[in-house]
């Protein structure tokens, strides 16, 4: 092992390092890993910001990165796990971030490569991002129109912007793309068992929340909070529930009312189904169904915080549901699994975990659960079928095939459920780059 001092090693971008392996090695989820690491160290709020700003914004930028890296050493790859982390931290921070001094990234980067890698490797290290700091015109992106050019300058991979450049056209797919490096909106809904929304958003102000009301749910409120999130006191005391808006708009296209019995085909982690539970005023029953155990105590954890009683949280597989519930619920809901392309946002390593092939394996799963499901809608009833992705497969061309399949289901409007600006369409489809929200696709079907 080298020699170093451990005075010189600096503790945040260390921490940093060992997250991303985390990430990159262990296949831990980001938002998994980052927390675990703050709940388990002690760091100023500052550091916390740094150390958030380091794993998700090297996660986020990995293939463009490693592009970058690329213009410089022969491959990658070949490096030791920790050193691969230590020059995407290193770019990362010369070429993105504005306020790191350059002489700063390289020197602790060095040091961490003493302590971490094998013997030479700080000389290597130093020597990679000495020459992009002698040479950096060498990293830059290219700047053409094309899907590759674009993919590197916003950081996705290349397959997941030709297929939205041939959907919506160079400059929508810009700015989705853009979009998608940026933080999402942070809304909470109002656990109206408890309280109304102008009493809650005082709560938060006085708890030191910016707070406004959402101008898409009546139950929403869009939060801009300074600190942990979960130190906000009527998140504690069981008085909200993160979700973003698109996402609570699905109880209100669903329509369940007191006493309804109602099914939650895809349930975790309860969102919705808690949701659905406060819109009936905690009267009726709510059958609520995931394939995993931990899922399922999720979703009574969720209902216990917020003092509810009517969810009946059941490990199964929504395609039996039909066969097991025939023609029971007044209300069915299908969220089905999806390629989740409409939060990328959220999940700063999901771009990268998401595969071309989603398109050929998810459409025959989310019809198998969609046309299960149907069976269990009573006459007169409703069927809502919801993704988080803007995905046209599996989408409207799901609900488009399973009409044609089942004449005794209708296509009913859902605009008297949405904001002024979405009520002309059967089929909403939320997009975050204009809309504001998460990506989402709500539709709304009647069996006659």
């Amino acid at each position: 092992m080298q020699r170093y001092r451990e005075d010189k090693i600096d503790r945040v971008r260390e921490l940093a390092m060992q997250v991303l392996q985390k990430i990159h090695v262990e296949s831990a989820y980001a938002n998994v890993a980052l927390a675990q690491t703050l709940r388990d160290t002690q760091l100023a709020e500052r550091d916390r910001r740094f150390l958030t700003e380091l794993v998700y914004g090297v996660t986020k930028a990995g293939g463009s990165l490693d592009y970058m890296i690329g213009q410089y050493v022969a491959d990658i790859r070949k490096a030791q796990p920790a050193i691969r982390e230590l020059l995407r931290l290193g770019f990362y921070q010369i070429f993105v971030m504005d306020r790191v001094p350059p002489s700063a990234a390289c020197n602790t980067a060095v040091e961490l490569a003493k302590k971490h890698g094998r013997r030479g490797a700080d000389s290597f290290v130093n020597g990679v991002l000495r020459a992009a700091l002698r040479a950096p015109e060498r990293a830059a992106l290219p700047t053409g129109r094309d899907a590759r050019a674009l993919a590197l300058r916003s950081w996705h991979p290349a397959w997941m912007v030709e297929r939205w450049m041939r959907a919506y056209g160079y400059e929508r797919t810009e700015a989705l793309c853009l979009c998608n490096n940026t933080s999402a909106p942070l809304s909470v809904r109002v656990n109206t068992l408890r309280m109304n929304r102008s009493a809650l958003m005082e709560q938060f102000v006085v708890a030191g929340a910016e707070a406004r009301a959402s101008q898409w749910v009546p139950d929403g409120i869009v939060l801009h909070a300074h600190g942990a999130l979960d130190d906000l006191p009527p998140l504690r005391a069981g008085l909200a529930q993160v979700q973003d808006e698109s996402s609570m708009l699905v109880a209100h296209v669903l329509g369940a009312e007191p006493g309804m019995t109602v099914i939650d085909a895809c349930a975790a982690p309860g969102g919705k189904t808690t949701h659905i539970a406060q819109r009936m005023e905690n009267r009726g029953r709510i059958l609520a169904f995931d394939i995993y155990e931990e899922k399922i105590r999720r979703i009574e954890q969720n209902a216990r915080r917020l003092g509810i009683s009517i969810i009946e949280a059941e490990m199964r597989d929504a395609r039996e549901i039909g066969a097991a519930y025939e023609a029971m619920a007044d209300r069915v809901l299908v969220d089905a699994p999806c390629s989740g392309l409409g939060v990328l946002r959220r999940k700063p390593d999901a771009r990268w975990k998401k595969s071309a092939s989603d398109r050929k394996t998810l459409p025959p799963i989310q019809r198998a659960i969609l046309a299960s499901a149907a069976r269990a809608v009573k006459s007169g009833g409703v069927l809502v079928y919801s993704t988080c992705t803007m995905e046209e497969c599996e989408n409207a061309a799901v609900v488009q095939d399973f009409l044609r399949a089942h004449p005794h289901f209708t296509l009913e409007q859902t605009g008297a459920f949405l904001p002024e600006q979405k009520t002309a369409e059967p089929m909403v489809q939320i997009m975050p780059e204009t809309d504001g929200p998460d990506g989402f696709f709500i539709a709304r079907m009647r069996r006659t």
